[in-house]
């Protein structure tokens, strides 16, 4: 159609005066969806996490904060359609409001005439909010999006220049740092244009230093998707008194959402488990909720009454790290780590399949859990125990390393599991191999059967 002529102009104006309707209609679907998405989104992130996936995880903590945010506007707009809903119901029966029969004095008759004003701007104003609020609920979502966009660009251009292994490697750090400050100068001029409501646009020569930079961003933020409606926004009073208006909401919420009441100044805020302290995290038995995981290792209950204890440890990326550093017999090309799709893990398996299952797997194998078992040891009450891990997977089919100690010499009573080794903060430290830290403390009590 020819969104110049009167016929398109009259079909908007229609579609202007019955859009609440689709507004009412999206936002119950939406708000449903949200909060049913919500829940199964935050287990997914608590594994990514537990799983050292960075990428993945902060990906879908920015998918976290849009459902957030779209929630809470689409649930606003909501209560302020039912308001303009029912101020409409009440213009029917009784009309304007009519000051003179409220037979107020003249002060508080000229004060409400003033800040009150006509009902019919009352209704006005709710649907011209109404409106500014759906619309730029989904704005603020492309914002965060492109946010996030620009810094992943820049994480997938530092991959790349990691892959040029014929580059010395003292050039390829000297040029990547030189591309993030760059890069970290360019998001600084264009939040400045941005909080400046286009400050730099409009200077001649600003403009002129400014456009290349606009034109990047633009690209890999996507903003040509939202850009009409932002500059909408942009020439809108009303739709930057709003903007104005929700980010300190956003941040009251944000405070209020993680506040509580402290009523101990020695009970709370316990989060490792010690020899005071039992984490619920620990004993396999008491993590039953969908948001509740096993952090670095587990037993199966508080109270063991057999003659053996099991034990997992959960695998982390930097667990491999250790062994690789360990042994440096188990770093090959047929064992990269990285991401990849079920397609290309099917063919590989397909055209290497003698190799996978074939005795040189296994014996690396062995070598590998060898490494691990060196590298970690299990005590209790500071005696250290003999173990020999296997790969397992727990009940929430988190993959691990598991074993069983024989404690049948144990006296009765109160004991503590410790396990120790190599951390992940000390991956990046030169003298890691030396360095050893108790990594759990998981306090259990023994009464055999």
């Amino acid at each position: 159609m020819d969104y110049t002529s009167p016929d398109f102009k009259k079909w908007l104006d229609k579609l202007q005066q019955e859009s609440w309707q689709l507004e009412l209609i999206i936002s119950g679907f939406a708000i449903y969806g949200l909060l049913m998405a919500y829940e199964p989104l935050q287990i997914k992130l608590f594994k990514l996490a537990l799983s050292d996936q960075d990428l993945q995880s902060n990906a879908l903590q920015l998918v976290l904060i849009c459902c957030s945010i779209l929630t809470f506007n689409l649930i606003l707009h909501v209560l302020l359609r039912g308001l303009w809903i029912g101020a409409i119901g009440l213009r029917y029966v009784s009309g304007d409001i009519d000051y003179q029969k409220l037979n107020y004095s003249e002060k508080f008759d000229s004060y409400l005439k003033k800040n009150v004003g006509s009902f019919d701007l009352y209704i006005a104003r709710l649907e011209n909010y109404c409106s500014v609020l759906f619309a730029i609920s989904f704005l603020l979502i492309f914002y965060i999006t492109g946010i996030f966009t620009a810094f992943f660009t820049l994480y997938l251009f530092s991959e790349t220049l990691a892959t040029l292994t014929f580059i010395p490697e003292n050039i390829l750090e000297v040029l990547g740092s030189f591309i993030e400050i760059l890069f970290l100068l360019a998001s600084v001029f264009v939040m400045v244009d941005f909080f400046g409501q286009g400050i730099l646009k409009k200077k001649r020569w600003t403009s002129k230093l400014y456009f290349p930079i606009y034109w990047v961003f633009s690209k890999i933020t996507f903003s040509f998707l939202y850009r009409p409606l932002a500059y909408n926004f942009l020439d809108n009073k009303l739709g930057k008194r709003v903007v104005i208006l929700l980010i300190p909401i956003y941040i009251l919420l944000a405070l209020i959402t993680d506040s509580y009441y402290k009523n101990s100044g020695y009970l709370l805020n316990l989060n490792n488990s010690t020899s005071f302290y039992a984490d619920s995290r620990n004993y396999e038995n008491e993590t039953l909720k969908d948001t509740e995981f096993i952090n670095i290792a587990s037993i199966p209950s508080k109270v063991i009454d057999k003659n053996y204890l099991k034990v997992f440890m959960t695998y982390r990326e930097h667990i491999e790290d250790f062994v690789i550093e360990k042994d440096t017999s188990l770093k090959s090309d047929s064992n990269k780590r990285g991401y990849t799709t079920n397609f290309l893990e099917g063919v590989s398996v397909g055209i290497a399949q003698k190799e996978v299952i074939g005795p040189d797997k296994q014996s690396d194998l062995k070598v590998y859990l060898k490494v691990v078992s060196k590298l970690y040891s299990v005590k209790i009450d500071s005696l250290t125990y003999k173990h020999d891990f296997i790969v397992s997977r727990n009940a929430k089919k988190r993959l691990g390393f598991e074993t069983y100690l024989n404690i049948k010499n144990l006296s009765d009573g109160k004991h503590v599991l410790t396990i120790t080794g190599p951390a992940k903060e000390n991956k990046w430290d030169s003298d890691s191999k030396t360095i050893r830290k108790t990594l759990v403390t998981i306090p259990f009590w023994y009464f055999p059967e």
